[in-house]
């Protein structure tokens, strides 16, 4: 089954992997079950070579990857483990869809760098006015000086 990446910020296309290129194993899955809960192999991990992906992905999508992934193994594979469901299946899903998210994200442009601007005047007073306001405030609260 394929794995697709809707278009979006990065990628205006879309992307395609086909299924081959995505590799799933099946494991035991720890914590809650019913009856079969020894027997059923319901935890998904998928891996995905980033080698692979060379002729899918431009240049510069294939840096931002690169760049982009901390969970990137050392000879280059994402590996997403999911295990939250107790059906194989929607484990699967679950599995696909976060490492087409992950995908998504990695794919996706740098936010434009900020800008520096200034406060304006009307920020500027009205800011020294509000501590102004707060001084006469504590000034009114201090006791008062004993006549001698």
């Amino acid at each position: 089954m394929d794995l697709v990446i809707a278009r979006g910020p990065g990628v205006p296309n879309g992307v395609v992997i086909p299924g081959g290129l995505v590799v799933e194993r099946f494991s035991r899955s720890p914590g809650p079950g019913g009856q079969s809960v020894n027997t059923t192999d319901s935890r998904v991990e998928i891996e995905l070579t980033l080698d692979a992906l060379d002729p899918l992905l431009t240049e510069t999508q294939r840096r931002r990857v690169r760049s982009r992934i901390p969970a990137l193994a050392a000879d280059g594979r994402i590996v997403v483990v999911a295990r939250e469901h107790r059906s194989q299946h929607r484990n699967r899903v679950a599995a696909r869809e976060r490492l087409a998210e992950t995908l998504r994200a990695a794919l996706a442009p740098p936010p434009p760098p900020r800008r520096a601007t200034k406060p304006t005047r009307g920020s500027q007073e009205r800011r020294l006015e509000a501590k102004r306001q707060r001084g006469q405030t504590k000034a009114t609260r201090a006791r008062p000086p004993r006549d001698a």
